[in-house]
């Protein structure tokens, strides 16, 4: 049984600017030591943070910020081109340090919120991102550890299937899929973090296959 969502407002919010609405879901994870420990810095006025929703380990979910306001998640970065990703997007910390595998609970509290999410603002499996896509040049969560794949099963997240072109610039890929403009290093680390993570070293045909098949997912 889906235990009910808590309340632990947090005073770190705004209105979404420009009339935006939320188009994305950015992914984080807290890398506290607890989920608790999360929600008293989420709502600290002097740390100017802020998601709309935690998830503990237990599965456990709270709602910190309305969905139609905005919340302090994303900070400098863009995806598709576009900035100011705190008014276009949804954000979703994971009680998390890093280092470890996601908890089952909590895996399993994430598929029903985030399906209901993407349901009630028409975002697409595509919207759902990690906080290292938009800003790869300054984080890497939700990590190595994440389970994309588990959500792509579900319809909740993309993830390449075979048939991509290992002759396609990854530059161009990554371009298309959203990635914004930073080093050719930073954007391939990003994309191997998510997609082929603890590979290292120069870009190989593998990455450019990826990336275009991503790219049929769109």
């Amino acid at each position: 049984m889906r235990k009910p969502i808590r309340s632990w407002p947090s005073p770190n919010v705004g209105p979404r600017r420009d009339g935006l609405r939320p188009e994305l879901v950015v992914l984080h994870f807290t890398e506290m030591a607890s989920a608790e420990a999360a929600l008293r810095r989420l709502s600290d006025p002097e740390a100017e943070v802020s998601a709309h929703y935690v998830i503990g380990r237990d599965g456990t979910v709270w709602q910190m910020v309305d969905e139609d306001q905005r919340a302090w998640h994303a900070g400098a970065g863009e995806w598709l081109g576009r900035g100011d990703v705190n008014s276009r997007s949804i954000g979703i910390e994971l009680d998390n340090d890093g280092q470890s595998p996601f908890s089952a609970p909590l895996m399993d509290a994430l598929e029903p919120l985030l399906a209901g999410i993407l349901t009630r603002w028409s975002i697409a499996p595509s919207g759902v991102i990690a906080h290292s896509d938009m800003a790869p040049a300054r984080k890497v969560d939700p990590g190595p550890r994440f389970d994309w794949r588990r959500l792509a099963r579900s319809g909740l997240a993309l993830w390449p299937e075979a048939g991509g072109d290992p002759e396609a610039p990854l530059s161009a890929s990554l371009d298309t899929l959203g990635y914004p403009e930073a080093t050719p290093e930073l954007r391939l680390a990003a994309f191997r973090l998510r997609f082929r993570p603890r590979y290292e070293g120069p870009e190989e045909a593998a990455d450019r296959a990826l990336a275009s098949a991503l790219l049929l997912k769109k």
